[in-house]
């Protein structure tokens, strides 16, 4: 059966995120990790989200592996393909947010790119082309102390200029209420004027819905999980989905095996997660510079899940406060700290794999990222939801067994998620 819609997601917790919204949207669902071997055989569905590591890495390398994922969507006959990327647009200058959208553009012929990373549900909301976290500017938020890509401007029309090779226009609030032929006549007037790319603005669901409805009939769109939201409604209204609600009952069937979360999330939302967790499971509090030291942090860690693990979940973090990540990369560097952490975050799960966990919670982007990588694992099922944009994962292919997981972005998720999330991977 051919893909009626093709996703391209920056990192693996996003494209859980986008995965669940389509789930909960009536589109069957699978995610990919990178672009499947071809002995893995996935099951008919309506939508697949190939998960890509390209958000921080440099430009040339991320238009690489997109163009490549773009390509073997389109082979399994998504007419439509979605760049799925952060609802915070975290990115730098040099990209990757243009760069990718620039490609994408020219590998499917498209005049104009609709972007928006707005989704209200989640706080996001876009109006006069500046990006709203929670009711804050993107610039006033705690994305201004990413310690990857640092947000210091919230007009995204500047922000997208500045990583495009073309010019940058904008859809603006009134145009998107006044429905969907408003918006088509705009993006017409742009690409008249010269325009590669346009944000839109989107404060509500029916803004995401029209603006899905017009993405729909382009090759390409670049945007969070809203404006997946938007193209899932759009095909389902079209009548074309094979299943009017996807099952995800089946997806959270017991796997057995012991239970432990990972974090390597600095944001403000985990780092009060991890505090209500430590009321009632184990927590062990990684020395970031010990981790960039050498191996003996590691040993340690996984040492002291073992004296514990058995009798209870465990939690291991290697999440700090912005001013310990600041001081960390003054020191070793932005790019060497933050990949040294990942690295040993995901050794550190790798091992407890290894130790019977089947059940595993994985907070932070480029933490669950290097996770997954390290496990191995080809694709996932997506199950019911725990939180907003996080839900349950039930392995495909894995030839460790079948395990449960859920891959949480850092600022997702209430103060009781971790307790959550083990409640639903029973």
């Amino acid at each position: 059966m051919p893909i009626l819609l093709g996703s391209i997601a920056d990192d693996y917790t996003g494209a859980s995120d986008l995965a669940n919204t389509l789930t909960k949207n009536g589109l069957s669902t699978v995610q990919t990790v990178g672009i499947p071997d071809p002995s893995l055989v996935l099951p008919d569905v309506d939508a697949v989200v190939v998960s890509l590591k390209i958000r921080s890495v440099a430009a040339v390398e991320a238009v690489a592996a997109a163009t490549e994922a773009e390509r073997w969507l389109r082979e399994r006959g998504a007419a439509h393909v979605l760049y799925k990327i952060c609802s915070t647009f975290d990115s730098t200058d040099a990209g990757n947010i243009g760069p990718v959208t620039d490609a994408l553009r020219k590998a499917a012929g498209n005049d104009v790119v609709l972007v928006t990373p707005a989704f209200p549900e989640t706080g996001r909301t876009v109006y006069l082309g500046h990006l709203f976290v929670g009711g804050q500017p993107l610039n006033e938020s705690p994305l201004k102390d990413h310690p990857l890509n640092p947000m210091h401007d919230a007009n995204l029309v500047r922000v997208m200029a500045r990583q495009s090779r073309g010019t940058v226009g904008l859809v603006d609030l009134a145009t998107v209420s006044a429905g969907a032929g408003a918006v088509k006549a705009r993006l017409e007037a742009l690409r008249a004027e010269g325009a590669t790319a346009a944000i839109a603005d989107a404060i509500f669901e029916r803004d995401l819905e029209t603006l899905g409805q017009v993405a729909l009939q382009a090759p390409v769109s670049t945007g969070a999980s809203g404006l997946g939201l938007g193209l899932a409604r759009a095909l389902t209204r079209s009548g074309r989905v094979s299943s009017a609600t996807a099952a995800t009952a089946d997806v959270i069937e017991p796997v057995g095996g012991l239970c432990a979360i990972v974090s390597g999330s600095c944001s403000k939302a985990t780092l009060r997660q991890l505090d209500v967790a430590e009321r009632s499971m184990p927590v062990l509090r990684l020395d970031p510079e010990r981790l960039l030291a050498g191996p003996d942090a590691i040993s340690e860690a996984i040492s002291w899940a073992g004296e514990r693990i058995c009798s209870s979940p465990v939690i291991i973090a290697a999440s700090s406060t912005p001013e310990v990540v600041s001081r960390l990369q003054s020191q070793y560097g932005r790019e060497a700290s933050g990949h040294a952490i990942e690295k040993a975050t995901a050794t550190i799960a790798a091992e407890l794999v290894a130790r019977g966990v089947r059940r595993l919670v994985v907070a932070g982007g480029e933490t669950s990222g290097a996770t997954v990588d390290r496990l191995g694992i080809p694709a996932f099922q997506i199950g019911p939801e725990i939180a907003p944009g996080v839900p349950v994962l039930r392995t495909v292919g894995n030839t460790q067994g079948d395990m449960l997981l859920a891959l949480k972005s850092g600022n997702f998720g209430g103060e009781e998620f971790f307790m959550e999330a083990l409640a639903i991977m029973h």
